[in-house]
C-alpha cells in the first residue's frame, strides 16, 4: 500500500494515499475501535455535515473570506458527499471523545482532500485547501455537530413517522375488516364485557397515530440550531453576519424551516431537545411493544389459548416440537422496543453528565437516537407487511367465548341491579352453565327480552337504559 505523510500538532503519521480521509481521523479510527460501526451506517449523518459544510463555504465566499475557486471546490466535494460518492471515507466509529470532534474532522479532510484533486492538487497538498482553514472556516465542531444531529434526527425522524402511518393505516383497515367480530373485552385478563375485533385494532390505530403526533412535535423543536456560535456560543472567529447568514442558507439548502437559536450560549450547552425526542420514541415503543403483547396473547395457542385471531405463518417454532408456529415477528418487534427504552435512559443520563459550556458526550446521544429511529423505523415496516396484513379471524371462537362467559351480565346491571347479576355470574362461573340459561331458569326476564339485551352485536356500544327496572321497584 502507497502512503503520504501528514503532519498535525502531536507529529507525523501516514496516511493511505488512496485515502481522502487524513491525519485526524487515522487518529480517531485508531482511538475509538468501541463498536466496529463506523458513522457512514448513518447516511443521514453524512449528508447533514455536507449540507453544513456547504452552507458555511457559500456564506464564507460572499462575506469575502473564502477564495471563490477554493469555496467553489468545496462546494462541489460537498454535493458529491450528500450524494454518498464518499461514505467509505467516514470510518470513525460512532462512539468516540472529544464531543464530535473526530466526526466534524473526518468530513473537514475528505471535503478537503476532495476539493484538491478537483482543483488539480494531489491529497494532502493543504497548502492550497486546509481542512480547518478553509473547510472549517467560521465553525467549530460545538455549533456544527449539534446542528447535524439536528438535520439528521429530523430526516430519520420523518422516515419514522412514514413507516408509522402505514402501519396506523394498517390497523385501520383491520379495524374494518373485524367490525363485524364479537368477541370478549378482558381487563386484568379476565373476562369484561363483549366489543368487536374491529373496535380493539381500530383502537392500536389509535394510539399510533397518537404517537405521530408526538413525534411531529418533538421534530419542529429541531429546527432551532445554534450554527455560528463556534465554541460556545459566542460566535469567536465569525465575521458580524455570518450566524443569521449561514442559518439561513442551510434553511436553503436543506429545505427546512431552520431558524437560529435565540441564546447561542445556551443552545451550545443544552441538550434537553434530545431527552425530549428520545422520550418520545421511548413511548413509541412502549405502545408498540404493548400492541405486540396482545397479539401475542390474542393468537395463543392455538389450541390451549385464546386464538381468536390468527397470525400469519413466518417459519418453523421449534427444533423438536413438530409444528409448532412462533409470533416471531411481534418477538422481534418486543426485542426491538426494549432496546429502544434503554437507549432512552442512555441519552438521560449522557445529557445531565454535560458540564458547563458543552455537553461532551453528544456522540453516544447521537448513536442511541439514530438507532432507535432506525430500529423502530424498519420494526414498524417488518410489523405491518409480515404479520399485521396477513391476520385473520377465528370469528366462531371469538362468539364462543362470549355466549361462555359469565361477563356478558354486566349489561344486566341497568335491569337487575348489581348485586343480582353478580349472584348470576358466581353461579354461572361456579356451575359451569352459562348465564343466560340461568336467567331463565330463574324466571327473571322473558326470552325475547333477554335474547335482545344479551344480542352481543347490541353490548359494543351504547344503548338506551330502561326508565322501570327491577331493583328500583325493590328498593322502593
Amino acid at each position: 500500500m502507497k502512503y503520504r505523510v501528514e503532519q498535525d500538532s502531536l507529529g507525523q503519521r501516514q496516511v493511505p494515499a488512496s485515502a481522502y480521509y487524513g491525519i485526524q481521523t487515522l487518529r480517531a479510527m485508531e482511538n475509538f475501535q468501541v463498536t466496529g460501526i463506523p458513522i457512514s451506517h448513518y447516511p443521514r449523518q453524512i449528508q447533514g455535515l455536507a449540507c453544513i459544510k456547504k452552507a458555511a463555504a457559500l456564506v464564507n465566499m460572499e462575506l469575502g473570506l473564502l477564495d471563490p475557486a477554493m469555496g467553489e471546490a468545496i462546494v462541489k466535494a460537498c454535493h458529491e458527499v450528500r450524494a454518498g460518492l464518499l461514505d467509505d471515507q467516514f470510518s470513525v466509529d460512532v462512539i468516540q471523545g472529544g464531543a464530535g470532534t473526530s466526526v466534524n474532522m473526518n468530513m473537514n479532510e475528505v471535503l478537503a482532500n476532495r476539493a484538491l484533486e478537483i482543483l488539480g492538487h494531489s491529497k494532502g497538498e493543504y497548502t492550497f485547501c486546509h481542512p480547518n482553514n478553509h473547510v472549517n472556516l467560521s465553525q467549530s465542531t460545538n455549533d456544527v455537530y449539534p446542528t447535524c444531529l439536528r438535520l439528521s434526527s429530523i430526516w430519520t425522524g420523518q422516515d419514522l413517522i412514514r413507516a408509522l402511518y402505514r402501519l396506523r393505516q394498517g390497523f385501520d383497515a383491520k379495524g374494518a375488516e373485524f367490525s363485524d367480530v364479537i368477541k370478549m373485552g378482558r381487563t386484568q385478563l379476565q373476562d369484561a364485557v363483549p366489543m368487536t375485533l374491529g373496535q380493539e385494532f381500530s383502537a392500536y390505530g389509535v394510539t399510533i397515530g397518537e404517537d405521530i403526533q408526538r413525534l411531529e412535535e418533538v421534530l419542529d423543536l429541531l429546527l432551532e440550531i445554534n450554527m455560528g456560535g463556534t465554541a460556545i456560543g459566542t460566535g469567536i472567529n465569525t465575521k458580524p453576519g455570518y450566524a443569521p447568514m449561514v442559518c439561513e442558507q442551510l434553511a436553503h439548502i436543506t429545505g427546512l424551516p431552520l431558524v437560529k437559536s435565540a441564546d447561542l450560549v445556551e443552545a451550545s450547552s443544552d441538550t434537553g431537545v434530545f431527552v425530549q425526542l428520545s422520550g418520545v420514541l421511548k413511548r413509541i415503543a412502549v405502545k408498540l411493544s404493548k400492541i405486540c403483547n396482545d397479539l401475542r396473547l390474542l393468537s395463543s395457542g392455538p389450541f390451549a389459548g385464546l386464538n381468536e385471531i390468527n397470525l400469519p405463518p413466518m417459519q418453523p417454532g421449534s427444533s423438536i416440537m413438530p409444528g409448532k408456529v412462533n409470533p416471531v415477528i411481534p418477538e422481534v418487534v418486543n426485542q426491538v422496543c426494549f432496546r429502544v427504552i434503554g437507549n432512552d435512559l442512555t441519552v438521560t443520563m449522557a445529557a445531565e453528565a454535560g458540564q458547563l459550556e458543552l455537553n461532551v458526550f453528544e456522540p453516544i446521544i447521537a448513536f442511541n437516537i439514530f438507532q432507535s429511529m432506525d430500529m423502530l423505523t424498519r420494526a414498524s415496516v417488518i410489523l405491518r407487511e409480515r404479520c399485521l396484513l396477513g391476520i385473520t379471524a377465528n370469528r366462531e371462537r371469538c362468539l364462543e367465548l362470549v355466549h361462555g362467559s359469565a361477563g356478558i351480565v354486566t349489561i344486566l346491571v341497568p335491569y337487575l341491579g348489581y348485586d343480582e347479576a353478580a349472584c348470576i355470574a358466581k353461579e354461572a362461573q361456579c356451575s359451569g352453565r352459562a348465564a343466560y340459561d340461568l336467567i331463565l331458569e330463574k324466571g327473571i326476564m322473558t326470552s325475547s327480552l333477554l335474547k335482545d339485551i344479551l344480542d352481543p352485536a347490541k353490548m359494543t356500544g351504547p344503548r338506551m337504559i330502561p326508565r322501570e327496572r327491577k331493583y328500583d321497584r325493590l328498593q322502593g
